[in-house]
């Protein structure tokens, strides 16, 4: 019998699936933070792509806009862009609070078409 492969991927949601607007992907990460808030999740992340211009992409930049804003307003504790999420002065905390950090497969990976969250 094949053994049972686990993931420790963070939970997810690939925002730019289907290509939507930016207001209608924005309306899927909110909803998707709310719902994951009230179920007690405390980290999450965005697929949100790094833009087929190579230049961030309309997705990118503006959901990392929208999820500044929830910082600012107190409604997230704090966002990790891809391309930051690894050992680094921005993210040494978060890495003893929550271990599942490390083990996501996108850690250290310099992907800068995900922003993980950090809820509260």
């Amino acid at each position: 019998m094949p053994k049972k492969r686990f993931s420790h991927e963070l939970p997810k949601m690939n925002v730019e699936e289907g290509m939507p607007s930016l207001a209608e992907a924005t309306l899927r990460m909110n909803q998707f933070i709310n719902q994951s808030q009230h179920a007690g999740v405390r980290v999450i992340k965005i697929i949100h792509g790094y833009g087929s211009s190579g230049v961030g992409g309309r997705l990118r930049n503006g959901l990392r806009q929208e999820l500044m804003k929830r910082k600012q307003n107190g409604k997230i504790k704090d966002l990790i862009p891809g391309e930051r999420f690894g050992v680094n002065e921005d993210t040494i905390l978060y890495l003893h609070q929550y271990t599942q950090l490390k083990v996501d497969p996108d850690f250290s990976m310099n992907n800068p078409g995900i922003t993980v969250i950090i809820l509260y």
